[in-house]
């Protein structure tokens, strides 16, 4: 069986956000156990398992999530670069409908190899910055928002993109303070350096410190920044290390994530599933 690793939300090898991707056959999941071992041999942030399912249902392919240490409700890049693998490798062209956990979700592949996603639009409500948040973060927050149940993550802004770049936070303190992680995000610092806002996610709850680009947490990135900005259509730049482009899409309760990807890996599963 053949298992991949795909750079997602980049066109460029070795940046974005590599992901694990593993095409089953129709007899669908094996074990959940045995998932969580691949995830975690391959210990990325996230490996995506599918399978077909039969025709004239509400989704093409069943899709689950899972890091090295749990499964995940929602994952922007995995299901970024399943939709990639299975336009590769003409086993789906065009729009492509993934039965998920947070639901139904599509992907749409243009001719020019550029994947646009639809997810759900996380619902984003402001509260009062958590005791002990800011020393965990390492920046004092400018505004703190909760993103309600499929992300679960804390949408925190702080004052400029330099903060955002400079955070080193005390991963072990963070986990305290969402069930998912933590979005840092800073508007950009100047409008003609290609994207219009900054974000850091750290996700140390389920065990990965800093996440290279997060697809899902665009979803509440978009909304947010739309907002603020006054336009639908902007693009965000995740600041790690690898560092990725996500352009967004706000459309109501729905989400439109459009990158690119790349194969940087494929091989051969030798164990039985």
């Amino acid at each position: 069986m053949r298992i991949r690793i795909v750079d997602a939300f980049t066109d460029r090898p070795f940046s974005g956000n590599p992901a694990g991707v593993l095409l089953l056959g129709p007899e669908g999941f094996p074990d959940d156990s045995r998932l969580q071992q691949i995830a975690s041999e391959l210990n990325l942030s996230e490996t995506a398992f599918a399978h077909p399912l039969p025709p004239g249902g509400d989704a093409d392919w069943a899709l689950r999530w899972f890091t090295p240490s749990t499964e995940v409700d929602m994952c922007g890049h995995a299901t970024l670069a399943t939709a990639h693998v299975l336009h590769t490798t003409s086993t789906a062209s065009g729009t492509v409908r993934f039965a998920a956990r947070c639901g139904v979700l599509t992907s749409t592949t243009d001719p020019d190899g550029s994947i646009t996603l639809d997810f759900p639009t996380a619902p984003l409500t402001p509260e009062a910055p958590p005791a002990g948040l800011a020393a965990a973060l390492g920046a004092e927050p400018v505004s703190v928002h909760d993103t309600g149940p499929h992300i679960g993550d804390l949408l925190v802004e702080l004052a400029d993109e330099a903060t955002v770049r400079g955070l080193s936070p005390d991963f072990a303190a963070l986990t305290a303070h969402s069930r998912r992680g933590v979005i840092a995000t800073a508007a950009a610092a100047s409008p003609d350096r290609g994207y219009d806002f900054v974000s850091r996610g750290f996700f140390p709850a389920v065990g990965i410190d800093e996440d290279p680009v997060t697809g899902s947490a665009h979803t509440a990135l978009a909304p947010f920044w739309s907002a603020r900005l006054g336009r639908d259509e902007l693009t965000g730049l995740q600041a790690s290390a690898r560092s990725g482009l996500v352009r967004t899409s706000l459309r109501g309760d729905r989400t439109l994530l459009t990158g690119r990807a790349v194969t940087v890996v494929e091989g051969e599963l030798l164990v039985t599933l």
